[in-house]
């Protein structure tokens, strides 16, 4: 095994958890998780949202174990796509075309989708010029995920400083400011392929230390909130989706040819 699969092996399994994670919440509430809108008067809704509660959580366990890891996550690409962005989101943006917050949510999901891909094409048994143009989508589609998130910062700052300790150096504003622009300039390297690779090492780093400073103490001061479990878990889901994508870029550059 190499190093680049060692490493690809870490974010797949941290993704997969984030997976499991969104269906043992759907379980626990019997709904359909916050981000994934679906109408309350909706015939079969509650049973409908612990059949996906329940997809989902198989599909997560799957993608932990390697030689189902290729199934699991295309079941969690193909269902983030069709169902959650265009069938649950897509409503919302039609709604809501003029509210940032609306692309930026429908971005979440996409993320995970795009983490969903890039896993099935290094996991699956297929074509080598297929797989680079599956992860390459991913990549391209997590860099426009990277950019609405900073976007977000910006827009919703009243939002966004809150959730900054204020133990840090320097006021939440300017961690608020400091976080968008992150996010602007790692989706753009991933984007434009300049220093991508990096930038996507450091936003996985981002990601990663926001579950202590701002998720776990969050879950902590209130323990019962579906907001708070809910974030924890997406944040590990997309902690996942950078790690993957910052492997798949790796993988991608050693797999260039090189000059006679």
């Amino acid at each position: 095994m190499t190093a680049g699969h060692t490493t690809m092996d870490f974010g797949r399994r941290v993704y997969g958890l984030g997976a499991m994670a969104f269906g043992t919440l759907g379980l626990a509430w019997g709904d359909f998780l916050l981000g994934q809108p679906v109408p309350k008067g909706l015939p079969g809704r509650s049973a409908l949202a612990y059949a996906a509660a329940a997809f989902v959580l198989v599909a997560g366990a799957a993608v932990e174990w390697r030689r189902t890891a290729a199934r699991g996550a295309a079941a969690l690409a193909a269902y983030y796509v069709l169902v959650v962005v265009i069938m649950m989101n897509g409503r919302v943006l039609l709604a809501h075309h003029t509210e940032f917050g609306a692309y930026s949510g429908a971005a979440e999901q996409l993320a995970i989708a795009a983490g969903g891909l890039i896993i099935c094409a290094a996991s699956a048994e297929m074509d080598a010029a297929l797989a680079a143009r599956l992860t390459r989508v991913g990549q391209q589609a997590f860099g426009i995920c990277a950019i609405l998130f900073g976007g977000a910062h910006f827009f919703y700052m009243n939002l966004t400083a809150p959730l900054v300790p204020t133990w840090l150096p320097a006021t939440q504003e300017f961690w608020g400011y400091a976080t968008g622009v992150a996010h602007l300039a790692a989706g753009l390297a991933i984007l434009t392929g300049v220093q991508a690779r990096l930038a996507a090492v450091l936003l996985t780093v981002m990601f990663a230390s926001f579950t202590p400073l701002v998720h776990v103490p969050m879950l902590l001061a209130d323990p019962f909130s579906r907001t708070n479990w809910t974030e924890n878990a997406v944040n590990l889901a997309l902690t996942g989706v950078a790690w993957v994508v910052a492997d798949s870029l790796a993988q991608s550059r050693r797999a260039l040819p090189t000059a006679p």
